[in-house]
């Protein structure tokens, strides 16, 4: 990265003071500052960043970023919101670097996945770079356009949102020659108030693209079926709509792993997925049309697809001791949870047990949303259903009167119930939000099932 303070002063629209400075790296933690850096001061929930100035420039940092005058003997610019000012700085960045191809994902579930699928396609022809842990906000994105190195050819980018606005400030700054949108569920509806809502924050995502730019879109999903918007080239893909195109058929499950064939064009690919659901394959076909557009062969699509590794606690199958474990632990909605089960019920076990936990941020839906998850859960085909949270509690609810039911509120109760239950030859799937940390309790299953 090479960059000028004067550069940083006319993206962000602030007051330079003191000397221009070159500057290699942008960073928001002090303890990243080195030699060369430009240190913005970003303020969060638990710290605020103009406290830490000092601390950068004492590591290296060359100038600063801030909304108050900073105690420092370095350069600075001050500005309104230094938030602001790291998407504006990113999206200077990104204007540098027009050359690398830019394909945004976002959508209610299934971003994170759809987003290492469609890496692993286009690295299959691209030096590709990748949206890295959850680094998929107005912080952690900027982050991800920084890491635009001059070998970088394509750059997938993942945005997540829970409130209007935000995918719009993104993609002004990341500026996607493509985007993905998965699906539009209940995410976050608890901030955008409908469905509706959300697909209206979702098609932010276009006002960063230029006009006539492929947006690819699930047209299985009711809302996005018959989505057509004057500002972008409508791409379909999905397994039910016979316009899509494209589209699967001939799904099969076996082993861990689905096979199906990919219709485009008026030709076929087969495809195999280590994964299974019905969901994973709406994930990779939406990986596919990125690769179409970005003209990856078919073949090589088929290849990078093939090779797609499962990021942490995301319905990652793990077989310790005799158990077979599904971590699926890093969000949950009404949708993924019944996702979750389908792919449970499908497991080769002696018993199917279900350990579900609460979905945050359903706001006024919340009860309607775990009572569905409870009832579809019950008719699902598992043998056994823990439930922990106190939202989960409608879940346990819904589904007690069918299947098995055992309900915790705290997860100290949950990991004891389950030492006494689980046993050899059981399939267990672990499902709640984020917010519930169950992989803790994964965590201690694992480390007593080894000590045995």
């Amino acid at each position: 990265m090479e960059l000028t303070l004067r550069q940083i002063e006319q993206a962000t629209k602030g007051k330079l003071h003191g000397e221009d400075v070159r500057l290699n790296a942008v960073v928001i933690d002090s303890r990243e500052a080195a030699k060369g850096a430009l240190y913005v001061a970003i303020r969060g929930e638990r710290f605020d960043g103009h406290d830490f100035c000092a601390a950068a420039v004492q590591n290296g940092a060359a100038a600063v970023v801030c909304e108050k005058t900073p105690q420092v003997d370095v350069p600075y610019v001050l500005v309104k919101s230094t938030r602001q000012a790291l998407l504006d700085i990113a999206g200077f960045y990104r204007d540098t670097r027009k050359d690398v191809k830019l394909i945004a994902i976002t959508g209610s579930v299934g971003k994170t996945t759809t987003k290492e699928m469609t890496c692993a396609v286009l690295s299959q022809k691209y030096r590709t770079l990748k949206t890295e842990g959850n680094l998929n906000n107005e912080i952690g994105m900027p982050k991800t356009l920084f890491r635009i190195t001059p070998e970088i050819q394509a750059a997938v980018i993942e945005m997540g949102m829970n409130h209007f606005g935000e995918i719009s400030r993104m993609t002004a700054a990341a500026k996607p020659d493509a985007a993905i949108i998965t699906n539009i569920g209940v995410s976050h509806i608890e901030f955008l108030g409908s469905r509706d809502g959300i697909l209206k924050a979702k098609t932010e995502i276009l006002e960063g693209m230029p006009a006539g730019a492929p947006l690819l879109v699930n047209s299985d999903n009711d809302k996005l079926k018959d989505f057509t918007d004057p500002r972008c080239r409508v791409v379909r893909f999905a397994i039910d709509d016979p316009r899509a195109d494209v589209r699967a058929k001939d799904i099969a499950e076996d082993n861990g792993a689905t096979r199906f064939t990919v219709c485009f064009d008026g030709k076929a690919q087969e495809v195999c997925i280590p994964l299974v659901g019905r969901h994973q394959v709406y994930n990779a076909l939406a990986a596919f049309g990125a690769g179409l557009l970005f003209r990856v062969p078919p073949a090589d699509i088929a290849m990078g697809l093939s090779s797609y590794a499962p990021a942490g606690m995301r319905q990652r199958i793990r077989h310790v001791n005799g158990f077979t474990v599904i971590e699926d632990c890093y969000n949950a909605s009404p949708d993924s949870q019944k996702a979750a089960l389908n792919v449970l019920a499908e497991t080769k076990a002696s018993r199917r047990i279900a350990v579900l936990g609460d979905m945050l941020e359903l706001g006024a839906y919340s009860k309607e949303a775990h009572r569905q998850v409870g009832e579809y859960a019950a008719k699902s085909g598992i043998d056994v259903l823990f439930c922990c949270g106190k939202a989960a509690k409608q879940i346990a609810e819904a589904a007690g009167q069918t299947v098995p039911t055992q309900y915790f509120e705290n997860k100290d109760d949950l990991f004891a119930a389950l030492s006494k239950a689980l046993r050899p030859g059981d399939a267990v799937l672990f499902k709640a939000s984020r917010g519930m940390a169950f992989e803790e309790v994964i965590q201690k299953l694992y480390e007593e099932w080894e000590e045995k």
